[in-house]
């Protein structure tokens, strides 16, 4: 009886899961059923010998995409982001960052935890960019207090300024300053693509400047699971070492690597419905009394907003009444709310969350 109970309630959390709207993140996507059929002929190997066909097939794709020489398939673009930035840096190297870097804010500290690496946050404006004179000034002269700046690194989109997109000028222009510096750049990429159609360029004009980036296949591309690390063919041999050393060696990764190769085929088209989307969900909240949103910074498919100060002491029941209602999104700060749109979520979901959140308020 009780086992038969239990399956009951499965059943009907399965059913009530599929009605959810989850709009706490792009990482929640779901492969579509072309993804699952694709690697039912999967070709499979050992990668940790580079004996994967697929896993090699998918990386000269990425490599050939971002216009590197070569590419690594790596678990999350965490460990991406760790192993580029321990490829660049010696132990006690300082790198340059933003302070609302993913690499420095939700990555659990791993640069300094595994690679004794210094990080020197700098303020990032609204835009994603860190102020090019405050760069060139934190760059460390040769003195023995000090530790060695090494390496810049940059994020695009990025995720806590309103999915900015940096524009290649931008790029250009921290590349001269690392140049003249010995510094090198690396480029946390996990949206770049949707930086790509955002500002609807060639991907290869925002990574043309940068000496190594990390893209993910598990956000905007619907994979679900997996990154690519690019670079020079020396770098990315380092990345292979560091990668085994750091647990990331996968043996027949091909299955994974079958779903990037068909995210980069078809699934980037998606990002352009997604930022629509984005758009539709900004300015409707922007017509809803008691919401604070400034529809100028709908950059891609990111959407932030606040309550007004009339509403601001119900923000800490806001997320868990919607929830309540199937609709799941993060308050990343006191009443500072994000909500990001991808493959599954439609338009009429949106007219359903807009709905929800009027009445709600």
């Amino acid at each position: 009886y009780n086992l038969k109970v239990s399956k009951i309630l499965l059943d009907f959390n399965m059913s009530m899961n599929s009605q959810i709207i989850d709009l706490r993140s792009d990482t929640v996507t779901l492969p579509s059923e072309d993804m699952l059929d694709a690697i039912k002929s999967v070709k499979l190997g050992d990668d940790v010998f580079s004996e994967d066909p697929t896993v090699n097939s998918l990386q000269e794709k990425a490599a050939s995409i971002m216009g590197k020489e070569d590419a690594l398939l790596v678990p999350s673009g965490t460990m991406g982001n760790l192993v580029s930035i321990l490829v660049h840096c010696n132990r006690g190297d300082e790198v340059i960052l933003g302070d609302q870097a993913h690499t420095f804010l939700y990555e659990a500290g791993g640069i300094s935890a595994f690679g004794g690496i210094h990080s020197r946050q700098l303020k990032n404006n609204d835009d994603g960019t860190i102020d090019l004179d405050q760069i060139e000034a934190s760059i460390r002269e040769e003195n023995v207090h000090f530790p060695p700046t090494t390496l810049i690194s940059l994020e695009n989109t990025h995720n806590r300024c309103f999915g900015a997109a940096l524009t290649p000028d931008y790029m250009f222009r921290v590349s001269e300053i690392a140049k003249k510096n010995n510094c090198k750049v690396h480029l946390d990429g996990a949206r770049i693509f949707n930086a790509s159609v955002a500002l609807d360029l060639d991907v290869k004009d925002l990574t043309k400047d940068v000496d190594s980036l990390t893209f993910c296949l598990s956000k905007g591309l619907s994979s679900p699971v997996g990154s690519v690390i690019c670079g020079a063919s020396d770098f990315i041999k380092k990345a292979r070492h560091l990668r085994k050393a750091l647990g990331g060696g996968m043996r027949q990764a091909g299955i994974i690597a079958k779903f990037g190769e068909f995210s980069l085929d078809h699934m980037i088209s998606q990002i352009k419905k997604d930022h629509k989307n984005a758009l539709m969900l900004g300015q409707g909240l922007s017509k809803i009394s008691g919401i604070d949103i400034d529809t100028e910074k709908i950059h891609s498919n990111i959407v932030y907003f606040k309550l007004d100060e009339n509403k601001s002491s119900f923000s800490k029941k806001m997320v868990q009444l919607m929830n309540d209602k199937g609709i799941l999104f993060f308050e990343v700060s006191p009443n500072r709310y994000r909500l990001v749109t991808h493959y599954g979520i439609e338009s009429n979901h949106i007219k359903i969350v807009l709905e929800t959140i009027s009445e709600i308020l």
